[in-house]
């Protein structure tokens, strides 16, 4: 009896596990949550019981940003790295498709979460006019548009849209959006500033961010923005640039620190008001000093002062142009007050280099402990922990009617009228022939400029869209006669009475410092156009595509009309619905307009611009 007694006493608990049933009576098993994992917890809580389990190999992994082409999910994996990116033209390789893009991120993010800790990772992107490097997105306007229609509840909604359609492929960090002050039109990145006053900036940018980071969007994720480039880049000097064969890009802002404070601060201000959580440094340099390498710009000001609490992330290879000593670079970086290094292609050496860098004591723990503890509460605030993976239910909003009708929106109030004699604009929609000429009224890939698709942009039919010339088309009466020739050679006559000319001409596209131009003028065969269409249109009408400004003071007297539509994205119908009359002019210039290159930057030289800052006609 007893031996049974004795066997039973054995058996029981292996027959109840084997079955999976609790004996009657007994306590239901209780499943331990750690804090971390509590989304009901604080998240300063989760913080802190997450950092306390990590080790240093997992801290530096988090502090690492790498291009998704130089690893792979299993080097995500074995290195717990913290964030993955996609660069300029950063698109899956085998298809540049919602699906592929949600794909792509997913398989990355799986990755993270079977690492030790499980931490998800961040995956940004540069989306700064719409989710650009995806095929079939909405396109805006530059931010140099948006800055001329000056409309802060359009800027939300934009910013809306594209964190909608960001979302969808699973990317939750957008590059966006450039606060930068330009005050030298000769920049490659004008176009990427909404105005050469702080103030502009500073409201449409917290704006679009305010949109970009609604609560809403994919509860329980959120996007979020990152304004750039802290601090000073729209104030370097011509000639100051020593990366490849840039003059103003990355180069150096002289003046003392109550001009960087009074013209390039303010925007940062206000977009940490707004709610910012990520903040990239700058590649440009104030005094002699890099900005990734100033800790009183980096840690005094902006995390002390400005009380930032989120995290500071480099910008692409930014801190190995600090020192030709990569380690002396990396340690001055992290030290200066960078959080996530954008590395972007080598994440074994920096790593390697920052582990080297705490283990003499040249980096300390605290300063490791500081950068993961920001890195970490953005990602809790996020939401990535509870819902990591892309969104693949917001597909139908990626290049949806609704957002294209937002970008024509915005390309309409974009456009600025700077000349219009007889008041020729807007033109009837009955008018007897149009002849057209111009490579930008039926190229999309001008029409659209850099950053999209390809780092550089390229011409020709790079997105789906609707060019200027289309619009055109779609808007006048079926009676009138169109006749589009590229080079301005037409077969019709164009000096004839019921005849108006209309020249669509534009700058190829460019991104960064390899569209500073000494000239500020269109490419030669557009010029040529343009001599040709003055010497037979009896009535002409210029449309300029351009990112910035352009020297037009010896040729403006030979055209009847000036229309200034920047870079205006997907939506070149928008063009049309202001030349024929359906929306009113409304843009003002929100940067001065030259009149001659020794006026730049802003300030400098004598006399008046040919067009002052909130210029604008009104027909």
């Amino acid at each position: 009896m007893r031996f049974h007694s004795v066997l039973v006493l054995v058996l029981l608990p292996i027959l109840i596990a084997a079955c999976g049933r609790t004996p009657v009576g007994s306590p239901p098993p209780t499943a331990t949550v750690v804090t971390y994992r509590d989304p009901s917890a604080p998240i300063a809580e989760r913080v802190n019981d997450l950092l306390q389990r990590m080790t240093l190999a997992e801290k530096i992994g988090q502090m690492t940003l790498i291009e998704k082409n130089s690893l792979t999910p299993d080097l995500v994996r074995d290195l717990a790295i913290g964030g993955v990116l996609s660069g300029g033209g950063g698109y899956p390789q085998a298809e540049n498709s919602p699906a592929a893009w949600a794909a792509m991120v997913n398989e990355f993010q799986q990755a993270a979460l079977n690492t030790r800790l499980g931490i998800p990772l961040i995956y940004g992107a540069d989306g700064v006019h719409g989710h650009n490097n995806l095929y079939g997105a909405v396109i805006f306007p530059h931010n140099i548009g948006l800055g001329a229609a000056n409309n802060p509840q359009l800027m939300e909604q934009i910013g809306r849209a594209t964190a909608l359609e960001m979302a969808a492929t699973g990317v939750f960090w957008n590059y966006a959006p450039a606060v930068m002050v330009p005050q030298d039109v000769r920049w490659g990145r004008t176009y990427e500033g909404f105005a050469e006053r702080p103030d502009h900036v500073a409201a449409l940018a917290s704006a679009f961010l305010r949109g970009l980071q609604a609560p809403d969007i994919a509860a329980p994720n959120r996007v979020i923005g990152t304004p750039k480039h802290f601090l000073g880049d729209g104030g370097t000097a011509w000639g100051s640039s020593t990366t490849e064969n840039y003059q103003l890009d990355q180069g150096e802002t002289f003046g003392d620190e109550a001009f960087l404070r009074t013209v390039h601060l303010p925007p940062y201000q206000a977009l940490i008001a707004a709610g910012a959580q990520t903040i990239m440094a700058s590649y440009s340099s104030w005094n002699g000093q890099k900005m990734h390498a100033s800790s009183y710009w980096l840690t005094d000001v902006l995390k002390r002062e400005l009380g930032f609490a989120g995290f500071v992330v480099s910008d692409w290879a930014a801190i190995d142009q600090i020192s030709p000593d990569y380690d002396q670079a990396v340690i001055t970086a992290i030290n200066a007050g960078i959080d996530m290094n954008m590395v972007p292609y080598d994440a074994q050496r920096f790593i390697a280099s920052l582990t080297r860098a705490v283990e003499r004591g040249a980096v300390s723990e605290e300063r490791i402990d500081d950068a993961v503890r920001r890195i970490l509460t953005v990602k809790f605030a996020m939401g990535l922990f509870e819902q990591p993976f892309a969104h693949t239910a917001l597909s139908d909003q990626i290049g949806s009617a609704q957002h294209r009708q937002l970008a024509r929106t915005a390309v309409a109030q974009s456009l600025v009228l700077l000349k219009n004699d007889a008041d020729l604009l807007p033109l009837p929609k009955d008018i007897g022939h149009l002849y057209i000429g111009g490579q930008a009224a039926h190229d999309l890939g001008i029409q659209v400029g850099g950053w999209t698709i390809e780092w550089q942009g390229r011409t020709g039919p790079i997105i789906p869209g609707t060019t200027i010339l289309e619009g055109i088309q779609a808007a006048v009466s079926p009676q009138t006669v169109v006749e589009y020739n590229q080079h301005g050679r037409f077969t019709g006559d164009p000096g004839a009475a019921d005849a108006v000319c209309i020249a669509v001409v534009g700058e190829l596209p460019y991104a960064e410092g390899r569209g500073d131009s000494a000239s500020l003028s269109l490419p030669p065969a557009e010029n040529r156009v343009l001599r040709r269409m003055e010497e037979a249109c009896a009535r002409l009408i210029v449309v300029l595509v351009a990112g910035r400004p352009l020297l037009v003071t010896d040729d403006l007297s030979k055209w009847d009309a000036l229309v200034m539509a920047w870079l205006p994205g997907s939506e070149g119908a928008g063009v049309a619905d202001v030349l024929f009359g359906d929306q009113p002019f409304r843009g003002r210039l929100p940067v001065t307009w030259p009149r001659s290159l020794d006026q730049l930057p802003v300030g400098s030289g004598d006399g008046q611009p040919l067009f002052p800052y909130g210029f604008g006609l009104t027909p």
